[in-house]
């Protein structure tokens, strides 16, 4: 396979996992090679507003039940970094949503009516979806919309690297509302905001939610070519 369809390949082949082996563990060599091949992502004028944090084994235990005991404790204990959505979220993008939320609770069989099955499901985020690694994302409060643009670059390398390596991950922006547990459990400045969190795995691809097919927007309903 040459470059080009290798890449193509591994661009297609990227999926967003929510069910991963905890038992299977990712060495830290491997880790560490999907950070160091990731960080040659742009960024403006070189800034590089990235920094992460590695969680695993008792680490990460630590963090995992003191983020769902949080989530169980209520909306106070919880805290926006950054708005998600606007309220109300408009079309064509409320439709989006909604149709993705309806399809993966359907693969999850949780019908949207069923609340505590809905709940069931934030708290597996805040369990990595079983992942045995979990990355925390941080960046400079003081820096402004351009560095979003810029890490969302290094947040593609990472997973990218990660699936030429074999291994699946999940991009987490829920992980953002747990800045009060990871900030003294990762000992993260005050001056640093939770970007994302980012499961990262061997994949439990037996699972209806591992093979969702979502529908992708066609060429002609996003890119105008303008040559006149």
């Amino acid at each position: 396979m040459d470059s080009t369809a290798f890449t193509d390949a591994l661009i297609r082949e990227r999926r967003t996992k929510r069910a991963f082996f905890l038992d299977r563990p990712v060495p830290q060599d491997t880790v560490q090679q999907i950070l160091s091949v990731a960080r040659f992502a742009p960024s403006s004028s070189n800034t590089q507003p990235w920094r992460t944090y590695v969680v695993s084994g008792a680490a990460r235990e630590r963090i995992t039940t003191a983020a769902v005991d949080a989530f169980r404790a209520g909306p106070d204990r919880l805290a926006h970094e950054y708005p998600f959505f606007p309220d109300p979220l408009h079309a064509p993008y409320a439709e989006r949503f909604t149709a993705f939320r309806g399809q993966l609770g359907d693969a999850q069989g949780v019908h949207r009516s069923d609340k505590a099955g809905r709940m069931r499901d934030v708290e597996r985020q805040f369990l990595f979806f079983d992942a045995p690694v979990g990355l925390i994302f941080t960046m400079c409060k003081r820096l402004e919309w351009a560095s979003f643009i810029c890490y969302g670059c290094f947040l593609q390398n990472v997973m990218l690297a990660a699936r030429a390596r074999g291994l699946d991950t999940c991009p987490q922006q829920i992980w953002s509302l747990q800045s009060a547990v990871l900030r003294p459990a990762l000992g993260i400045p005050d001056d640093q905001m939770v970007v994302a969190g980012m499961s990262l795995g061997y994949a439990d691809n037996s699972r209806p939610e591992n093979n969702m097919q979502l529908r992708k927007l066609a060429l002609d309903e996003f890119a105008t070519f303008v040559d006149a």
